[in-house]
């Protein structure tokens, strides 16, 4: 994978210290605003990224790239991702993937045309803790009661408080608790057990965007809550209960850093599968194999489960 990144933000420098662990991995470029153009190239000279560029439409013409890493505000992820489809160039989008499913499937149907392929970087349903609490949910016999929580202290937050409206909050640019945090459960939620009957969807408001809130998903035999809170401090836990036990993951939904079976008449037994330390490995190992190996029919069945976390994070976003 010959990788160009947009973006020059957080989530760029945290991926940024994975990278000598990624086999296969070229760092062709890099693409900032021309405000942050100075960062950009700081960030080339220090990882070795072999083009810095302050415009992401020069990136787009560089032949020495084949894949763009999408790492920008989410209200920039449609109109970059389709202009990198256009390109011929595969596709890593940063969650949420887009807005809408409609968006979703614009981008679907162009990266099918343009023959590349399209990915959402989510990081949870890639770890191997998930994969295997995926295969010991079984075990707990019928579940009707779900709890997801994702609480995680804003360091963003007092500048708000502050009245200060950084991107990681304002609506204008896709902030706000549900978009940024809220992601996660979903697709975890989603991932686990598919699109729900009903959605609904409490937020919390200060200064004109939501700091927290709980979303609400009915199944046939099953009520489903997912908590993403940035306004709050608390030790995540969450909890799948069924008839014959439960499941209870100790720590943050997007790393998933272990889980815990308590069946019923049973000793508890707790897991840890996860072979790194950092959340993004995994999913960056995925997917430099899904597009070096051109593997269609998994990038389909990712999509498949991106839609599905669209079609609750778009019916959620309608009750804010």
């Amino acid at each position: 994978m010959r990788l160009g990144i947009v973006g020059s933000g957080k989530i760029v420098k945290d991926f940024l210290t994975i990278t000598n662990v990624l086999p296969n991995l070229s760092l062709a470029a890099i693409a900032t605003t021309k405000r942050s153009k100075a960062v950009g190239q700081a960030l080339a000279q220090q990882y070795g990224i072999q083009r810095a560029y302050d415009d992401y439409r020069k990136l787009l013409q560089d032949d020495g790239v084949d894949t763009v890493y999408v790492a920008v505000p989410n209200s920039l992820h449609f109109e970059i991702a389709l202009a990198a489809i256009q390109a011929k160039k595969n596709v890593i989008c940063e969650k949420p993937l887009v807005y809408t499913v409609l968006e979703a499937q614009k981008l679907h149907q162009a990266a099918k045309q343009a023959g590349v392929i399209l990915l959402e970087a989510i990081t949870n349903i890639h770890l191997p803790n998930f994969v295997h609490l995926k295969q010991d949910l079984p075990k707990l016999g019928p579940i009707h009661i779900v709890n997801l929580n994702y609480t995680q202290y804003s360091s963003r937050y007092p500048a708000l408080l502050a009245g200060e409206m950084l991107p990681v909050f304002d609506p204008a640019k896709g902030g706000g608790a549900l978009m940024d945090l809220g992601i996660y459960p979903i697709h975890l939620a989603g991932a686990l057990f598919g699109e729900p009957n009903k959605v609904t969807h409490f937020a919390n408001h200060q200064f004109g965007t939501d700091t927290s809130g709980i979303t609400m998903l009915e199944y046939d035999d099953k009520l489903v809550s997912l908590i993403a809170a940035k306004d709050s401090n608390a030790r995540c836990e969450s909890v799948i209960e069924g008839e014959a036990g439960s499941l209870v993951i100790k720590g943050a939904i997007n790393t998933l850093p272990q889980y815990r079976l308590d069946l019923r008449d049973q000793s508890s037994t707790s897991y840890n599968y996860n072979e790194y330390d950092h959340r993004m490995v995994n999913e960056f190992l995925d997917f430099i194999q899904i597009i070096d190996q051109k593997q269609v029919a998994e990038a389909e069945r990712l999509f498949s489960e991106s839609l599905t976390a669209l079609k609750i994070l778009e019916a959620a976003r309608e009750k804010l």
